[in-house]
């Protein structure tokens, strides 16, 4: 018999073995356990903590019990769900029960079944979803993006009031958050550091708070090109932000934000003098604007502490991630608006009123892991109206908008 007959007549078998096959009976619908949720989940614990040991509760979910019930109320309309004649549904304040605290632990779906009595599978569902809705409800009045001059006006003036930085929109900054390597990726999300990871980009405004996060381009692209890559950076050089007019600012400079030495000194964007070419001027320069600057990595700092999924790398998909991380921004603005406990001077980096010495003793210090940045490269070819928009506030810190303490930190090297 020839060979290819005897293959095709084996395919043959075994397609009609597979096709005649009993279908495997399915052991159980549900673990006996888990079908028994309410007994033997953390809800029972939390609504003790909530009366008896609110400090608990806070640990436990990140948040009081009033923010807590403030925001499901928020979000139930979007995750409840209805009870069948099979099993009854989680309910919205189990959803987020279990959303929060994998975010403030990061532990995987496989433990975190023991805690809320959902399955990983489950889990796997609601947590992501969970996530966006969060991001949803409270982006309008959490994460609003300036989009008008007068609302840019206003964040110039506060920034100007608490760090004497004028003209300012915010500070720039870029993170690469771990990830597991998504399957059939190759080194697609491979970055500089040699990991695996996606961006967080975001603008933070005087007060600790996220005015814009771009998050989801993969780790392997270029760090000086990722912020290009954004809808603000689009807006921005097209003119759409809306941006004061020189005419409209102090000393008629340029509208700004600040950035490190990972961005390109541009129009409207600052970073930092090369600290092979420091002069007296430019180290106050460099001073003044990292002493501005200071929000940002606060800000970073802040959601790593209270988030411990960000200490590990996320084993979720891509999107699925995405949606996590947007969610942790915006709860972090939600936060620091409605919990005391959450935000407050001593979580953050000091500085003594006397002096004006920013102490590094943010308690999220203790707490936070290092985020991993962009790398620092020195820019070639800069435009012309670039330089003169850097060398106008250069003058200016050194003139008219000089304080009095910033020749003390020049001379203590802290700047």
């Amino acid at each position: 018999m020839k060979p290819k007959r005897i293959i095709a007549i084996a395919a043959f078998g075994i397609a009609t073995e597979v096709l005649f096959k009993k279908k495997q009976k399915r052991r159980m619908w549900s673990k006996k356990w888990l079908q028994k949720r309410k007994m033997y989940s953390d809800m029972n614990l939390l609504r003790e903590l909530r009366t008896s040991e609110p400090t608990d509760f806070q640990n436990y979910l990140r948040m009081d019990p009033n923010t807590f019930d403030e925001l499901l109320k928020l979000v139930s309309p979007y995750i409840q769900k209805e009870d069948t004649v099979m099993r009854q549904s989680i309910s919205p304040e189990e959803r987020l029960v279990a959303t929060l605290r994998y975010l403030a632990t990061g532990r995987s779906y496989e433990c975190l079944k023991f805690s809320t009595g959902i399955s990983p599978q489950a889990l796997g569902r609601i947590i992501p979803e969970t996530c966006k809705v969060i991001y949803q409800v409270l982006q309008k009045d959490y994460l609003k993006f300036p989009k008008t001059v007068q609302e840019w006006m206003d964040i110039g003036e506060r920034f100007n009031s608490r760090w004497q930085f004028p003209n300012c929109g915010g500070a720039i900054d870029g993170k690469h958050i771990r990830i597991t390597c998504p399957a059939k990726t190759g080194a697609f999300y491979y970055n500089y550091k040699k990991f695996y990871s996606i961006v967080l980009m975001a603008l933070v405004n005087s007060d600790y708070e996220f005015l814009y996060v771009d998050v989801g381009k993969n780790g392997r692209n270029s760090d000086g090109a990722i912020l290009e890559y954004t809808k603000f950076y689009q807006y921005l050089r097209n003119n759409q932000l809306h941006l004061p007019l020189k005419e409209e600012n102090i000393e008629q400079m340029n509208y700004v934000f600040l950035g490190d030495e990972a961005f390109a000194l541009q129009k409207h964007i600052l970073r930092p003098f090369s600290q092979s070419e420091l002069t007296y001027k430019k180290r106050i320069f460099n001073y003044r604007l990292s002493r501005a600057r200071n929000v940002v990595e606060n800000s970073f700092g802040l959601i790593t502490a209270r988030f411990r999924i960000l200490h590990t790398a996320i084993t979720v998909q891509p999107e699925n991630a995405k949606d996590i991380i947007i969610a942790i921004c915006v709860l972090h603005n939600f936060l620091c608006r409605k919990s005391k406990s959450y935000f407050n001077r001593k979580t953050v980096d000091s500085e003594n009123k006397i002096t004006h010495d920013i102490k590094i003793d943010g308690e999220w210090r203790n707490n936070a892991v290092e985020l991993y940045g962009f790398e620092k490269k020195k820019q070639t070819n800069v435009l012309v109206e670039a330089k003169q928009t850097r060398q106008e506030y250069l003058d200016f810190f050194n003139g008219n908008g000089s304080v009095t303490w910033q020749e003390n930190m020049i001379e203590k090297g802290k700047a």
